[in-house]
């Protein structure tokens, strides 16, 4: 799962980067949510591997901060352009002839700077939801999957949500594989 989350999204962020077709707004969100979910997903899911292969649960203070500062800024971030994408649907659909002007290159650059300082409570919901059954179950097998399907199932089916299912992407990804269109 890791390996298809690393793959996946690094493939949308080349495809457009590569093609120019692609140098929107819409693309330009979305080729920052696949930077943040490997961002995201490499946060926790290399220790977690170790830990694994090791047997070993131990983790040190000093990396426990750093970890969980980094989960929650990816995780926060990830949100956030989520909802920067929402708002740019929003505009393209509902004010199509004033998107242009809306959704300039400026505004963009803004809202993603933006998306790196705002909170989105989506993510702690989540979150708190593993922390409050884990108390409630204490079945550290039922915490793990969970941990698991936000952090890592999340950020690889963004891909196939976002992406696959668009035919520019499709086409971009098609030349940058060097297949035939």
């Amino acid at each position: 799962m890791y390996l298809v989350t690393m793959l996946g999204n690094l493939l949308i962020i080349l495809a457009i980067i590569s093609d120019s077709h692609l140098h929107t707004p819409m693309y330009f969100f979305l080729s920052n949510l696949s930077f943040v979910d490997i961002c995201f997903t490499s946060t926790t899911v290399p220790k977690m591997l170790a830990n694994i292969q090791t047997h070993s649960k131990v983790i040190i203070y000093n990396d426990c901060i750093t970890q969980m500062y980094f989960f929650l800024v990816f995780g926060e971030l990830d949100n956030f352009l989520l909802a920067v994408m929402a708002y740019d649907r929003y505009v393209a659909i509902c004010h199509p002839l004033h998107y242009t002007v809306i959704m300039n290159y400026r505004r963009c650059g803004l809202l993603v700077l933006v998306s790196w300082v705002m909170i989105v409570s989506l993510f702690y919901s989540t979150g708190l939801g593993v922390y409050l059954s884990s108390a409630v179950t204490h079945s550290s097998h039922s915490t793990a999957s969970a941990s698991v399907m936000y952090t890592v199932a999340t950020p690889m089916v963004n891909p196939f949500i976002y992406s696959l299912r668009n035919k520019d992407v499709k086409r971009a990804l098609k030349r940058l594989l060097r297949w035939k269109v």
